[in-house]
């Protein structure tokens, strides 16, 4: 076991191979091109205060695709899941929950982002057993802004996260109550397709069976499948990430005001809710022609293709930092900074007219 640490990994080790990388047929590649129109289509108008945010969203590499795998190629599905994923983003405008407004909700540790799995997805560990408040909207939208923060820290090409659900020292009083977890589901299932990798539950005493009885109906098959009770955590997460409390090697001491100030400058969060940087000035990044993540006419790396141009100097950041082990706590400021320019960058750009 590694010496106690208050530091979070918001990045995977160098060794990490991000899996899977979707590979697209032309047939598919045509489909995620109809829905990106449609989107853009339905987008509000450029003079409204969201409109920044929602092209950012929009032209993200990873978002119209996954809508096109939720809906299994079907472009009405496809259309009907994001229109309605617009509006509700519209409403709930999840990418600019301010840090304070959420920020009691963490300070007990009951959700902490702390490294990554075997394939690059970021963990969420959730601990019931921590609640510090009463039932109310603000405990939904904390974990909507957890959820933000986990994409956020998503390396490039990776599309999903891992949730564990740790019942250690859960109770009855603690535990969400089925209402507040089909509004969650609802949330995740609806508004974040395809973003959930692995949901793992530990530690689940027999009385909170009946919760899980509960929302079974509630649960897509999709999601259903994702599920895991009491895994061998170690084949699914390398030892250096896995928190201690599950076998790992991370011996990771939460403390509120550090956890709290790593994770809003790593997620280049202002304390209004936007991004530090973003929206960029007229004239910073141009719009070059992007080509779909996974195309047949792709290289077999299957990762985003924009104009060097463009995005060159921001990817050559990441060739510049060192991988050696020892000097990973020295870059990893410049690792998350450099992560978070190239997706700002890349959120910018158009889709081909």
């Amino acid at each position: 076991m590694s010496e106690p640490t208050t530091k979070i990994f918001t990045f995977p080790p160098a060794d990490i191979v991000v899996q899977p990388l979707y590979k697209y047929t032309d047939d598919q590649n045509a489909q995620i091109e109809l829905l990106r129109q449609y989107a853009h289509s339905q987008a509000l108008p450029s003079d409204d205060d969201y409109s920044p945010w929602e092209i950012r969203w929009l032209n993200k590499p990873d978002t119209i695709p996954r809508y096109m795998r939720a809906a299994k190629w079907n472009l009405a599905d496809g259309k009907k899941r994001i229109k309605a994923t617009m509006e509700w983003r519209r409403e709930y405008k999840p990418d600019l929950i301010p840090p304070d407004e959420v920020k009691i909700e963490s300070e007990t540790g009951k959700i902490i982002i702390n490294g990554f799995d075997k394939d690059g997805r970021p963990i969420i560990y959730m601990r019931p057993g921590r609640e510090n408040t009463e039932t109310s909207p603000r405990q939904l939208r904390h974990l909507v802004w957890c959820l933000e923060r986990a994409k956020d820290l998503m390396p490039p090409g990776q599309e999903s996260l891992v949730i564990i659900v740790d019942y250690k020292s859960t109770t009855l009083r603690t535990n969400p109550s089925i209402s507040i977890a089909r509004k969650v589901l609802h949330i995740l299932q609806q508004h974040y397709v395809e973003t959930l990798g692995r949901a793992i539950v530990v530690n689940l005493p027999m009385l909170l069976n009946f919760f899980y009885k509960g929302i079974s109906p509630f649960l897509d098959p999709v999601t259903r499948d994702k599920m895991r009770f009491n895994p061998d955590l170690l084949e699914l997460i390398p030892a250096s990430q896995l928190d201690a409390d599950f076998g790992g090697q991370n011996n990771f001491q939460f403390d509120a005001n550090s956890y709290w100030e790593q994770i809003v400058t790593a997620c280049k969060v202002a304390p209004d809710g936007t991004r530090i940087g973003f929206p960029p000035k007229e004239g910073e990044v141009s719009s070059p022609t992007t080509t779909a993540v996974g195309s047949d006419k792709d290289s077999d790396s299957a990762t985003v293709h924009d104009t060097d141009e463009e995005l060159g100097p921001v990817l050559q950041k990441f060739a510049n930092l060192s991988t050696d082990r020892d000097e990973k706590d020295k870059t990893q400021v410049q690792v998350t900074e450099a992560a978070v320019e190239f997706e700002e960058a890349r959120a910018t750009l158009k889709p081909v007219a």
